[in-house]
């Protein structure tokens, strides 16, 4: 059996190959993966066959890439929900129907989630607030 694992662009991509099956996963590595990785490489590494100068920088850079594309994750992620609570809201005292016009009535508040918005008609009921929902004024 033979077993490959290559790094890009802060992904890691494993293939397993035996004579019967070949299975491939893709697994997307994580910030402190990354870095536990590259230290772990730096620390077993030949002392008398030591890391290419080039290689280094280039593994340095990656691990730059992937902090900044960490904080930028982070960054989008705060705008989009300030963005959804700010859009979800203005849905307050209008009139709602679901996709398939079951339920119907005026939005008495709002609330958000990892999985979006949901409003709170004054009867008591909710909406999932997704694609197809009828708004009026």
């Amino acid at each position: 059996m033979s077993s490959t694992t290559a790094i890009t662009n802060a992904t890691v991509t494993s293939s397993s190959t035996t004579t019967s099956s070949t299975s491939s996963s893709t697994q997307t590595l994580g910030y402190d993966q990354f870095l536990t990785l590259l230290i772990t490489e730096m620390k077993y590494q030949d002392p008398t066959k030591p890391m290419d100068a080039t290689e280094t920088v280039s593994q340095l850079a990656s691990f730059s890439s992937v902090e900044q594309a960490v904080k930028t994750n982070t960054t989008l992620t705060s705008i989009l929900n300030s963005n959804l609570l700010t859009q979800a809201s203005s849905l307050i005292g209008k009139t709602v129907s679901s996709t398939d016009g079951s339920t119907s009535g005026v939005v008495a508040s709002v609330s958000t989630s990892s999985s979006g918005a949901t409003a709170t008609l004054t009867d008591g009921s909710t909406i999932s607030l997704d694609a197809g929902v009828t708004v009026r004024e």
